[in-house]
């Protein structure tokens, strides 16, 4: 996501035992072009994406995957389908650790085979990065449109026209990356398992660092309405000025205390998800206001409102579309690949994205008809 402490945002934390395996390093090329690399002219999309044919299941074009030798370097690849793989996979191989959507609509995604921006209106696959011997678990994008991922091994930068990925070779406080956030300066906030690093994303410099973090563990972020970063640790809640980047306030002794997901609603609540449940902080009094009954003691690892100021929570154990002002549930959605949820994105392409432990699934807001993406999913329906 050897004695590495991840309590993740998306994880379950009993199996991050495992994870050292995929840590190496990476030797990348002088340059890679998109121009360079064919892509068919079979990509692989939603068969029907209007909202009328919504109800019609994703028809993909299916072919083997290509198996690529353990030592290559980071590269971009053309459109591949992955589903029903011929070889035995690993029961990580469909993990959707991580979801965004850059400013102009696209969704990346971040699994286990790599990172891949796709379009959300059609699914179809428009680019696709291999990032040998590590994981995904961060993604962000600056004002340049330059796209940066966090992984275990460090920190990236995408750039999306040319397909060029550079390794940053800054002094963070870990090469361990667990979240990344562009705050309204432009500046990129680098949480990692040992502290908070602010980055100049146009220099490609190291602003300052915070290795003395309370609750050390960075593992997600928010902006709340006042601009200032809220970061969720093993600890608790720290609050951070974004101009002069000291701790402004600390929340501890919070029901679960582990931070594993944090959303600012439109009346600029925080919405704190832990392994023991939901809360509502108000963060102008540093207190917690609510503690939503009905996901006591449920693990809560993802949190986004839509449009419609919805919120949806994602758990351990289902995905849940919730009603902010009396904490009722909505509805659950059902059919996903898997029930452990890891990342949330809606509003994106007309459709909820959900990333869970077994691959990629969206959910209509005009029908509700959820589908798996097969390239990303080992289920078939």
């Amino acid at each position: 996501m050897a004695s590495r402490l991840r309590i993740p945002r998306r994880l379950p934390t009993t199996i991050l035992s495992g994870f050292s395996a995929f840590v190496g390093v990476v030797v990348l090329p002088s340059h890679l072009t998109l121009a360079s690399i064919p892509i068919p002219s079979e990509s692989l999309q939603l068969a029907q994406s209007s909202e009328a044919d919504e109800s019609v299941v994703p028809v993909y074009e299916l072919t083997p995957p290509t198996m690529q030798p353990a030592a290559q370097p980071d590269r971009m690849q053309p459109n591949a389908v992955l589903d029903h793989p011929s070889v035995p996979s690993t029961t990580d191989e469909y993990w959707v650790s991580g979801l965004y959507r850059d400013n102009a609509g696209n969704l990346w995604v971040a699994s286990w085979q790599g990172l891949a921006c796709i379009d959300p209106n059609t699914g179809q696959i428009l680019s696709r990065f291999v990032i040998e011997n590590s994981t995904i678990d961060a993604i962000a994008q600056d004002q340049s449109q330059h796209i940066w991922i966090g992984a275990y091994d460090g920190l990236r930068r995408i750039d999306p026209n040319t397909g060029i990925i550079t390794p940053q070779p800054l002094s963070l406080p870990s090469e361990h990356v667990l979240s990344l956030l562009v705050d309204r300066r432009g500046l990129l906030w680098v949480g990692t398992d040992f502290g908070l690093a602010l980055v100049n994303p146009e220099q490609g410099t190291l602003v300052t660092t915070l290795q003395t973090l309370p609750g050390g563990t960075a593992s997600t972020l928010v902006l709340d309405g006042e601009g200032h970063l809220w970061v969720g640790t093993i600890n608790g809640l720290v609050r951070i000025n974004t101009a002069s980047a000291l701790v402004m306030s600390q929340m501890t002794q919070l029901p679960g205390q582990i931070v594993q997901a944090l959303a600012v609603s439109p009346d600029n609540a925080l919405w704190v998800g832990t392994p023991a449940g939901l809360l509502v902080v108000d963060p102008t009094t540093n207190t917690v206001v609510r503690n939503v009954t009905q996901f006591r003691g449920r693990s809560v690892t993802s949190i986004q409102f839509d449009r419609s100021n919805s919120l949806w929570v994602g758990t351990e154990n289902g995905l849940f579309r919730v009603n902010q002002n009396n904490g009722a549930i909505i509805s659950q959605t059902i059919d996903l690949p898997s029930s452990q949820v890891l990342d949330i994105i809606p509003d994106t392409g007309n459709k909820v994205w959900v990333g869970t432990t077994e691959g990629l699934a969206w959910i209509s807001q005009t029908t509700g008809v959820t589908r798996s993406h097969l390239a990303f999913s080992r289920r078939n329906f």
